[in-house]
């Protein structure tokens, strides 16, 4: 259960938020703003200065939504703070990205067990404007509908090593493009800097067999070539390599997506 309660837009759309919370905003992205400087992918530094988020306060979903349908045809959509799989599938599958109407309390500023709208805002929605991570993200949300729970469970796992917490080459080095670490500060550095955590070259049927937490930082990452590589993932023969990881595993419903 959320101990957060989602804010419900008005007749037009619009969540009304107060200072406090719009400060927590301003908190929040005038850090990370400062620690994704040569760490995150120039994708994602290019889709956030086309969102030009203002620090002092809040985005609304309207005004997000018009530069991502300008671009790719996405928009974001305010949800409540914990929706069904099947309607998160639905939504991706629309071309819908799934905003949670609520922003995190100043205790959990560095981490928090469920996305919220700085998340979701920050982390994810720049890279919407990135046709590829933008049909992947769609192809992704309309193949988890096709499939059970069962299998469900295990494509979390390739979400979550890519969409949320993926590393990619660049010419300038290694850098960030999963949400899960560009909208979490201690995580941003420590996903290129720690000596701590594997860093392992992009491989399907490895991610689809590697278990994950949710609930602590982490300690395994997957590296792209570049994005173009989620691009090529967009064929059937996924089942084939979810097949192959099921009979690697017990059951994949001990794992979630987040």
């Amino acid at each position: 259960m959320s101990k957060y309660i989602a804010k419900l837009p008005d007749q037009n759309n619009i969540i009304h938020f107060s200072p406090h919370e719009h400060k927590t905003w301003q908190l929040l992205f005038d850090r990370q703003k400062e620690v994704i400087k040569d760490r995150a992918c120039d994708e994602f530094i290019h889709g956030l200065a086309k969102l030009n988020y203002s620090a002092e306060r809040i985005p609304q979903c309207p005004e997000v939504s018009a530069v991502l349908q300008s671009t790719t045809g996405w928009s974001a959509v305010p949800v409540a703070a914990m929706i069904p799989l099947s309607e998160f599938f639905s939504l991706l599958a629309n071309r819908q990205f799934p905003v949670a109407s609520f922003i995190r309390l100043r205790e959990e500023l560095d981490y928090l067990k469920e996305p919220d709208i700085f998340h979701e805002l920050f982390g994810h929605c720049p890279l919407l404007t990135h046709p590829a991570y933008a049909d992947f993200v769609q192809w992704y949300g309309e193949m988890a509908l096709r499939t059970s729970r069962e299998v469900q469970s295990l494509l979390g796992r390739l979400f979550w090593f890519t969409i949320e917490f993926g590393l990619i080459k660049t010419p300038k080095g290694l850098r960030i493009y999963g949400g899960g670490i560009l909208s979490s500060f201690v995580e941003t550095t420590y996903a290129l800097e720690s000596d701590a955590p594997e860093r392992l070259p992009f491989d399907i049927q490895q991610i689809l067999q590697s278990p994950y937490r949710y609930d602590e930082i982490q300690t395994r990452y997957y590296v792209l070539e570049n994005l173009g590589q989620l691009f090529q993932l967009k064929t059937d023969q996924i089942f084939q390599w979810v097949e192959a990881a099921i009979l690697h595993t017990e059951s994949g419903r001990d794992f979630v997506i987040c």
